[in-house]
């Protein structure tokens, strides 16, 4: 929107004091010899955006509702599926419990919610090749409930299930595969119990009464806040913050059979004190996020990686190691009877990387890493040397909007940014066409000029009557109908002006001595033109 300032004219002077100003949100480095081509998804209130390498939004789509939910991805066809947050009975972060489907164009073709007093859908989702998708849910037990499998703490406790989702006509769906951690859990306290078992003996399993310190007096016990799909192994890995643990378990059963021992973990790695084989040294993640499988034909495919926040060490880490896999599909317990390995293939830390919550990373077919650090919203590619080749900062305030550029960003954090290459099948017969910044006021750069945006573009001279520009020597006087705003740049994207008025104005550039670009808008005209100030 236009801002109106009081003045009529508006006389500037000696405000083009030489000073250098870098960008502090949107795009902020690119190295186009070393940078994966391609195109990065992310989201930002209501708002999912698809910006290209120089920070220009390809697309975006717009919701009702708000972003955590939280997971988003682009589908081979070019739908968006997206998840949306609304209210329920679980309050926690990352809590989700709608889910749509956006054409390439932004039409909602498909909305679901799954929402009632003893379920809620949060976090995260992993589309399928089959068009399914897998999402996790909270399952609420009562206190009662929890007696039953041995659970020694007072009060209700939240579990985590598996859906699989089958899409269906007129916003319906098919609940077509399920698996709930309630059917694998151990306990060592009732003997009476069905679950009853010495802990040790049982890794397979989850002891119910492993808990998190800081969640003793809280329902929200698990927390999964990610999972992803092998399709090579029909296998899922889902992620528990508060477990600080990650989980593999079987695809490849049916909902019956995941009841049973088929339904058991084949893997689990980050905290052995969980299963009794290890103490609080021996934890090697601590409430991680964004689990997923490097993919096959990528360097390091095969692998498993996931963002390690540290919280409470206050040192973010990325982490890619090797699962001890088996022929048959199973893992080895190798290293004094805990599943490893103790080494990782290729790690990322740095001075200052730090997110406590949320995050990502996403392994490149050319074997960079685009790192997503949620908390100061910055996603970022690097090399396998660690070299930061393309770094990016959120310019969208959660709650309220986009920032200007030249600002500082604040409470802009970011769940995760997924890049996909310019050869992924959503974008066939496509023209992609990066448009303008995500952020509001920004630089002239080598990636953005005005003029080469889609809006209307008029030189001087052709100019509507209603909307005219006049140079006399250094003066340039602008007469028009409706409020606008003036923007001066100089040719390193440095802002000089910017600067609203209501209708008619004169500026004086008389202690100005160099080309500048100058733009003036109003809510229906845009002229943009190259002055040379002698």
């Amino acid at each position: 929107m236009i801002r109106i300032f009081a003045a009529i004219t508006f006389v500037l002077t000696s405000i083009f004091t030489a000073f250098s100003q870098d960008p502090t949100l949107g795009l902020i480095f690119k190295n186009d010899d070393k940078v994966t081509d391609g195109y990065v998804l992310f989201g930002n209130n209501k708002t999912t955006y698809l910006i290209d390498n120089c920070g220009l939004i390809v697309n975006q789509w717009e919701s009702e509702y708000h972003e955590p939910g939280v997971s988003k991805y682009l589908l081979p066809n070019g739908d968006l599926i997206r998840a949306g947050s609304i209210d329920g009975q679980f309050n926690v972060g990352g809590l989700g419990g709608i889910f749509e489907i956006y054409s390439w164009s932004g039409e909602l073709k498909w909305s679901y919610q799954v929402v009632s007093d003893s379920l809620h859908a949060h976090h995260d989702l992993a589309p399928l090749p089959n068009g399914n998708f897998i999402i996790t849910v909270f399952e609420r037990h009562t206190e009662e409930e929890a007696s039953t499998v041995g659970r020694k703490y007072d009060g209700e406790f939240w579990t985590e299930r598996l859906q699989e989702i089958k899409i269906l006509p007129d916003n319906q769906a098919e609940i077509v595969w399920e698996w709930s951690l309630w059917d694998h859990l151990v306990q060592d306290q009732n003997e009476l119990l069905p679950n009853y078992g010495v802990i040790s003996e049982n890794p397979y399993q989850l002891d119910v009464n492993y808990i998190d310190e800081g969640e003793k007096s809280s329902g929200n016990w698990i927390h999964a806040n990610g999972i992803d799909y092998n399709p090579q192994l029909d296998q899922i890995a889902i992620s528990s913050r508060l477990m600080s643990e990650i989980w593999i378990i079987d695809h490849n059963s049916t909902t019956e059979q995941a009841k049973g021992d088929k339904g058991d973990f084949l893997y689990r790695f980050g905290n052995p004190a969980t299963y009794q084989r290890g103490t609080e040294d021996d934890r090697i993640l601590r409430n991680q996020h964004d689990i997923r499988w490097v993919p096959e034909g990528y360097p390091l495919s095969g692998s498993l990686m996931v963002f390690n926040n540290n919280h409470s060490e206050g040192r973010s880490k990325v982490l890619i190691w090797e699962p001890p896999l088996n022929d048959n599909g199973t893992y080895a317990l190798v290293e004094n009877e805990v599943f490893g390995p103790s080494e990782f293939l290729w790690t990322y830390e740095a001075e200052g990387f730090f997110s406590s919550i949320v995050s990502g990373a996403q392994v490149l077919p050319n074997g960079n890493v685009l790192i997503c650090e949620g908390i100061p919203g910055h996603f970022f590619e690097v090399t396998q040397e660690k070299e930061i080749v393309w770094s990016y900062i959120n310019p969208g305030v959660r709650g309220m909007g986009i920032m200007a550029q030249g600002t500082i960003p604040e409470n802009n954090t970011t769940f995760r940014a997924t890049r996909y290459l310019p050869s992924y099948p959503a974008f066939e017969n496509l023209e992609l066409k990066g448009t303008e910044p995500v952020e509001l006021e920004p630089f002239v750069s080598a990636c953005y000029n005005p003029k080469d945006s889609t809006e209307e573009v008029l030189s001087m001279s052709d100019s509507p009557a209603s909307f005219d520009i006049i140079i006399d020597n250094k003066i340039v006087k602008i007469n028009s109908l409706e409020p606008y705003q003036v923007m001066v740049y100089d040719l390193n994207g440095h802002v000089l002006v910017n600067e609203y008025y209501q209708k008619n104005s004169s500026i004086n550039f008389e202690t100005l001595n160099r080309l500048v670009i100058i733009k003036v808008q109003s809510n229906t005209h845009t002229i943009t033109k190259k002055l040379l100030f002698r």
